[in-house]
């Protein structure tokens, strides 16, 4: 005899009913989520240091054998003056550090990799919150990068300096020089910085201490490291702050990376540009004023301080 209360359930309801139990195994996992990460604070403190330490120590990796074929020597009383010297003097030596900046964005990639997938358990691109748009939002977030570089420029002329910064002299030492960094700021430093800061940094601090502290911190890591380098020219400093505080507002906003990144490209991509044609330019006209493209290439050359 059945039961009433049998044939009343539901088979809808009860999926497993009719079937045989299925393994964990047979479900699939929930993609994961930006804002709930499963590295935390210091994870992420750990690797921000770590890529301080490269961009420190691998240009002398570059620095220290060329000073050497140049005759200077450990055992010299004045080596460490010698190599400043050398470091920002010699058109060779600025460009080998610049180089240098290459293989410490990589090893840097490598190391939030392993952060943030968990050495490869979970997807890296989900996880850091790489997730594709529209067109029209693309567009939108391109817009808006073309929108910040203009304020950046405004800004950094109402309130900069004629005294040159660092980046500037190391971008005049040569060609060389320029067309490398022109190539990094497009081609790596956008996204080195934005998974480091609005991607390993933003998103446990989010989840910790919530949207509008978390914003504060990145943004204000994100514009103090730039300080020494452009320091004393306010204009830099107050376009590096600009872009910071829009770039996380809009990870905040978004809750995803991608837009950020964009922004960010964008900006520089126009950045590089006036870099590559800048000489040109100087040239096709005698007398007139040399262009200062360089207010806020993102954090290439902390080396040089």
């Amino acid at each position: 005899m059945t039961n009433s209360n049998e044939a009343a359930l539901d088979p809808l309801e009860t999926p497993y009913a009719s079937t045989p139990l299925q393994s964990d195994s047979s479900v699939r996992p929930l993609p994961p989520d930006p804002d709930s990460p499963a590295w935390g604070i210091g994870g992420a403190v750990l690797v921000w240091i770590a890529s301080f330490i490269l961009i420190i120590f691998m240009p002398l990796a570059f620095l220290l054998p060329y000073a050497a074929s140049k005759g200077l020597h450990l055992t010299d009383p004045n080596y460490v003056k010698e190599l400043a010297e050398l470091a920002l003097g010699d058109k060779t030596a600025v460009l080998l550090q610049v180089i240098a900046l290459l293989p410490s964005h990589l090893l840097t990639f490598a190391l939030i990799w392993a952060l943030v997938s968990r050495f490869g358990k979970q997807s890296f691109w989900a996880a850091i919150g790489w997730s594709r748009a529209s067109r029209y939002e693309y567009l939108r977030w391109a817009g808006l990068g073309i929108i910040l570089f203009g304020l950046g420029t405004v800004l950094a002329w109402l309130l900069g300096t004629a005294k040159p910064t660092q980046l500037e002299q190391i971008i005049n030492s040569s060609l060389a020089a320029r067309y490398t960094i022109s190539i990094l700021a497009v081609g790596t430093a956008p996204f080195v910085e934005e998974f480091m800061y609005r991607g390993v940094l933003y998103a446990p601090l989010q989840k910790l201490a919530g949207a509008p502290v978390a914003v504060c911190i990145v943004l204000a890591l994100f514009t103090i490291i730039h300080v020494p380098q452009y320091w004393p020219n306010f204009g830099v400093i107050g376009a590096v702050a600009l872009l910071s505080v829009a770039l996380t507002l809009v990870r905040a906003y978004t809750h995803r990376l991608l837009p950020c990144i964009i922004i960010h490209l964008v900006f520089n991509f126009i950045q590089a540009t006036i870099l590559l044609i800048e000489p040109y330019a100087q040239r096709a006209i005698p007398g007139g004023e040399p262009v200062n493209p360089t207010f806020i290439i993102l954090p290439l050359l902390h080396f040089l301080r």
